[in-house]
């Protein structure tokens, strides 16, 4: 089993939000696989199903991203997984808006999420990083991220999302490189 987590904070007027971004890559996931329904556990919304063949619990964690990694960690302990199983979708500001990088291990690079799931659960999870873009000055930066996606990015955001969930089969197999070189290529030509 592999848990797959996308980083948010849960209600609805958070829902645009570019720190959001890993909550709306799990439902896509979701819908994409016919995953089973959202179920209230591991303090946040959990969801199994299948890629391939592959058993996947995505996690949307319910306490708000400076503790997304009480729910992971929870999530991991209760199945006995290790944190090499453990995916963590979420916005990366110093990547191109729509691109889509993925990395083991290292630090947070300033992101509260990522640095509440080192806490708990250490560094060597698999990361998702989706480009949000930078602001261009620090000072502007909290406001950005939390700020809804403009209505001129919308095309571009369900067209990120789509590519990664229709991609994602090669993270299940743990086939980060071809995960990426589809995903890119694919957001080139489409």
């Amino acid at each position: 089993m592999q848990i797959w987590a996308g980083l948010g904070n849960p209600g609805a007027q958070y829902a645009m939000h570019r720190h959001n971004v890993g909550f709306m890559a799990a439902d896509v996931i979701a819908e994409t696989f016919s995953f089973g329904p959202w179920k209230t556990r591991f303090q946040g919304l959990a969801s199994e199903g299948r890629i391939g063949s592959d058993k996947v619990l995505l996690v949307k964690p319910a306490t708000f991203m400076n503790e997304s990694g009480r729910s992971i960690g929870e999530a991991m302990r209760f199945f006995k997984l290790e944190p090499k199983d453990v995916t963590v979708f979420y916005d990366e500001l110093d990547i191109d808006p729509f691109r889509v990088k993925v990395k083991r291990g290292g630090g947070a690079a300033g992101h509260n999420g990522i640095r509440s799931t080192i806490a708990h659960i250490g560094e060597e999870f698999r990361r998702v990083r989706l480009g949000i873009g930078h602001p261009g000055h620090k000072d502007r930066v909290t406001g950005y991220v939390l700020g809804n996606f403009a209505k001129a990015e919308t095309d571009d955001l369900a067209h990120m999302l789509g590519v990664v969930a229709a991609e994602a089969k090669w993270l299940a197999d743990g086939d980060d490189v071809r995960f990426m070189n589809d995903v890119a290529m694919r957001m080139q030509k489409d």
